[in-house]
Parts: structure tokens; sequence; C-alpha cells
């Protein structure tokens, strides 16, 4: 057998074939000419690179080609855009091309649930997997202890308000903020996907265990810290937007924030180690850092500015991956991190499967896939039944090809091949995407690595060599709602959008400020749809989108239509991916991750 295969092996098991032959961080860093004074080891295997003094060293050296993937609107599982990212790195690295990567770190509660680590899989993986699988150098733990100790100033404060007199405070030297406990902006964050924290009651004793209130839980990386993370672009700009972060609210309705608790300073004290991306590799060996988290239901979903830069400055292509389908990732990607970084993308790759666009074939009488359930075995059998939904769901895909060439990038579709794919379905897939003017590789990264990467590889290649057109789908002075209807309109396909009288209320506020014109537009819908309802499959028309309410993230500078139901905690499952994990007692190896 092959050293490595993915068809009987578990990633996992790659993973420790793999870590076996992996290059030291110290020699990795000397592969890359990072001299000492930049690294920050973390073990053996991998560390952080100091990006300030890296960037100042190289900043007069021209940056690299600029690469960034995305996906169609994908099933509950994915349809592999981190898989796709490190296939096209070693695919890249095959050619004999200085590249590298910046992917997101992953969060502990899809590692424990459905959806499994986002390290790839097969060939086409990141390592070490169970470092980086489980807290990595402890960005998210930071993130948790500088989210929670702000609502431990809030809820703390709220407490000592409530027992001393103005006299007494001012004694402490203390002013009384008047904070309402029934208008809190935050709440409380675990990294874990726990349903029963959604809604809490806290304060229950007497009145020295806290204020009596109602409060709540999120999922770590949906918190404010994690995606200032992802923007900031300096230690003073990262100090300065923490101490920004709206907690709460007073009985007047005036916002209470991080600075004004006094806590925003510490808050960014345990953020100063996360400030410095990972280096971690491909199972081949291409340097990969890490840096910053998912959730881009409600934040920017991307590998952070920071990596982006010192990627670019070290290598000729520089591969990043945005977070969920083309409607969400590519466009924040698009009107957000690059209007906040000033970099500009040479090309898109859209990820695409088989699985994913029979999907999406309702109007052929797709099965349905719902999250938690297995896939139906159909999605994984050519007949002419099946490919009719292939058919039909392909639209999905040539949809977000339109909406790439929209921003004036040149779009490249990847079809992320399995080996229970036929050449049928994939020459009908190349077929409609090449029609609409992308470039179109058929590759299997996952089975092969980078040998099975290298018409992709081409491909991106080839598209580097033509300069990009980039263009914003709005510029900053457009009116919240307008920015919402363009959206709305022209990159999920609605028809228009329906404000409900509170959004109404809030966007008017937003509109007549100046200052919120350099907000940036986050949207919040769900990933499995390009509609709000994730049941709505295919590449739906004649609807609209419904803008329920405005959440302010003051600290990111965020300004969040929501659209449709979304949660800031999800749930585990009744079969999660923790039932599978396990340690070796002799050897203390970690298996069963994937």
């Amino acid at each position: 057998m092959a050293k490595y295969d993915p068809v009987k092996q578990k990633d996992w098991q790659i993973a420790e074939i793999a870590e076996a032959e992996m290059i030291p961080f110290d020699e990795m860093c000397d592969k890359l000419e990072i001299p000492k004074e930049e690294r920050i080891p973390h073990g053996q295997k991998i560390g952080r690179v100091d990006y300030m003094k890296c960037l100042e060293r190289l900043k007069s050296k021209p940056d690299g080609k600029y690469i960034e993937v995305t996906a169609i609107t994908p099933t509950p599982l994915g349809e592999g855009k981190s898989t796709t990212s490190l296939g096209l790195i070693e695919g890249l690295g095959a050619r004999g091309m200085n590249v590298g990567g910046a992917l997101r770190q992953p969060s502990g509660g899809p590692t424990m649930n459905i959806k499994g680590t986002a390290a790839g899989g097969g060939i086409s993986l990141l390592i070490p997997m169970t470092e980086f699988s489980l807290g990595l150098t402890g960005d998210i733990n930071n993130i948790m202890n500088a989210h929670n100790l702000a609502m431990v100033a809030a809820t703390s404060r709220l407490q000592h308000e409530f027992n001393y007199s103005n006299e007494q405070l001012a004694k402490r030297n203390l002013k009384r903020l008047d904070i309402n406990p029934k208008n809190f902006e935050m709440g409380w964050i675990m990294d874990f996907c726990a349903q029963a924290l959604r809604n809490i009651t806290i304060g229950r004793g007497g009145k020295m265990d806290g204020f009596l209130m109602d409060s709540k839980f999120g999922i770590a990386v949906s918190s404010e810290v994690m995606a200032i993370l992802s923007i900031f672009n300096g230690l003073a700009d990262l100090k300065k937007r923490l101490n920004e972060i709206t907690v709460c609210y007073d009985r007047a309705g005036n916002p209470i924030t991080t600075g004004d608790l006094e806590v925003g300073n510490a808050m960014t004290a345990w953020m100063v180690p996360s400030i410095n991306p990972t280096l971690m590799q491909s199972v081949e060996k291409q340097p990969v850092f890490v840096h910053a988290g998912p959730f881009a239901n409600i934040a920017v979903g991307q590998s952070s500015i920071v990596a982006d830069q010192v990627g670019l400055k070290l290598f000729d292509y520089h591969v990043t991956e945005s977070g969920f389908g083309a409607d969400i990732g590519f466009e924040k990607f698009w009107n957000v991190k690059c209007r906040f970084s000033g970099l500009i993308p040479h090309v898109s790759v859209l990820t695409a499967t088989v699985r994913g666009l029979k999907h999406h074939g309702v109007n052929a009488g797709a099965l349905p896939c719902p999250p938690g359930k297995p896939v139906p075995k159909e999605y994984f059998e050519a007949t002419k039944e099946n490919f009719k939904w292939l058919e039909d769901g392909v639209q999905n895909a040539v949809h977000h090809v339109r909406t790439i060439k929209k921003a004036g990038i040149k779009p490249v579709v990847c079809i992320n091949a399995f080996h229970f794919d036929t050449k049928e379905e994939h020459d009908l897939i190349r077929r409609a995407c090449e029609a609409e003017g992308a470039r179109v590789a058929v590759s299997k990264h996952w089975q092969f690595g980078g040998e099975g990467a290298l018409e992709f590889a081409d491909a991106v290649i080839d598209a580097c060599k033509e300069e990009p057109q980039f263009k914003f789908l709005y510029p900053n002075e457009l009116p919240l709602r307008q920015r919402v209807e363009l959206i709305a309109k022209e990159v999920y396909g609605a028809d228009g959008v329906d404000f409900a009288p509170e959004a109404v209320a809030k966007a008017k506020k937003f509109e007549a400020d100046a200052k919120y014109n350099e907000y940036a537009t986050m949207m919040v819908k769900t990933h499995l749809s390009l509609t709000a309802d994730p049941t709505k499959k295919g590449t739906p028309k004649g609807w609209r989108l419904p803008v329920r309410d405005f959440l302010i993230y003051s600290g990111a500078k965020f300004i969040c239509p929501v659209c449709g139901t979304i949660s800031l905690m999800p749930g585990t499952s009744s079969d999660p991916a923790f039932r599978r994990v396990d340690v070796d007692v002799k050897t203390g190896k970690v298996t069963g991750l994937f």
C-alpha cells in the first residue's frame, strides 16, 4: 500500500504518518528565511511568527499573488474548502512554486460535533492535526478569557451598583453607570455547542452572589473579540477596538462599553500572545499560517488580515480561505476584509463537489440532506435519476461564478473530486461553468495530494497572469438599507428586502450618523441556502430577504443585518464526533479526529 491511502485510512492515521516526517518549526523558519528574533516556538513542531518584526523587515518586498478559496452553497458537512485550499497549496508546491497559505483555526464546537475539524482531509491535510484541532497555541482560550472578563466586569459592577450608594461608589473611585440588567448586548462564551446554555439565569443566592438576571452563552468563535482578531491592523488598533465593545446599555438606552467598565486594557493583555499567527504545514510540507476563527454567519469568517499580510511577503502564491459559501464568505472577503486590508485578490477559487450540487437539484427531486443526518447513499451513486439532480443543481455553482465576476476577480472552479464521481458528472459541471467564463479544473487532491492537483494549480497560475479589475459592490457612502438591498439582489438573487419595523427604526438611526458609514455591513444569514431559509436549496427565484433586526459590534465596527433565525450557540447532535475520539494510554496519541 502507498504511504497514504485516504480511501482506507482515516485522517488521523494519515496525520500520524506525516507528522513523523514533518519539518520542525525552527527548520521551517530557516527554509522561509525567518530570523530567530521573529520566532516564538511552541514546542518542537509549531510556533508563532512575530508579525510586526516580519512585516517591518519585508516592507519593501513586493506582495505575492493573492488567492481566495470559497465554495458553492454547502451541504451541512461542507464541500471541502479547507481540503481544496491545502490541495491547491500542495499542487502549486508540486509545480515548484514558492507557496503558502493562511487558514482559520477550528472551533471545538464543530470539531466535537458533526462537521469535525477544519484541517482539510485525505492527503490535503494540515499537520500536526491533533494540536490544530485541540486548542493549538491558545488563541481561542485567550479570546474566551478576554470576552468573559468583560462580562465579569459588567455583572460585578451591576451587583456593586445595586448594593452601594453613590457616595460609597465614589469612595471606590467609581461612578454609577446605571446598567440595565434587561439590556445586555454580550453574553458568556465557551468553545462547544451547548444548547442547554443558550438561555440561563445568573446571580442566584444572596446579595453577594451577583445580581439575579437572565443571561446567555454563545460559542467562543462568535465573540466580537474573535472578529476583532480577524481584522485588526496593529496592537494600538487592537487595544482601541477592545475598549469600544458595547457590553450592555444603561436605563436610558445609552451603550456601556468595555472602556466605560475599565476592562478593555486588561482584555488586550489577554490577547497580546494571540496577535501573532501560528506556523504549521501541509502533509506535503508546505507552510501554512493559522490565525483567527470561523463563524461567518455573523462575523467575517476569515483567517486574519495579519496572516495574509505576512504570507504575501513570504510567498509568491498565498492562498487564503473564506467561510461557508460564496454568498457569505466570499461576499465578506470582497466587501469587508479587502476593504479593511487594502489587499487586492488575483483569483477566487469556487469549490464544488458532485455531491453538493446534486444536493441543490431540488427541482429534479433531490433527496434532502438535513443537518445531523447521514448523507443519503444516492449522493454517492451515478444513476440517470441523480444525474438529473446534478443537471438542475449545477445552477448553484453558476450563480456563485457570476457573483465572483461582479467583483472583477478571476474565478477558477475547482471540482473537488472523489473516487465515486464519474467523468460524465465532472464534464457537466465543467461545461456549465466554462460557459460563464470561468476556468475549471478537476482536482483529486483529497486522494493524491499535490500530484492530484496539478490541473488545478495550472488553472490558478494561468488566472494569476491576468490583472484583476477589482471593485467593491458598494461605496461606503451608500446608506445602510441600500447596501443590504444590493447584497440581497446581486449576491443572493433576491427580488428585494423586507425590513421589520424594529429594523427600520435602527437603520434610520445608523443612516443619520455619518460615523456609521465606515462600519462594515456584516450580513447574518444561514449558510445552507442563498435565502434566509436553510431548507430552500438550489438557486431560488421569486423571493424576498427578511431583515428582522440590526446588531452592532462597536469594537469591530460591524453593523449586522439579521436575516432569519441565527443562533450564536449551535447545538450538539445525537451522534457527535466526540464519541469516536480516544487516547492510546500507552503512547498518549489521540485517535479518532477527522
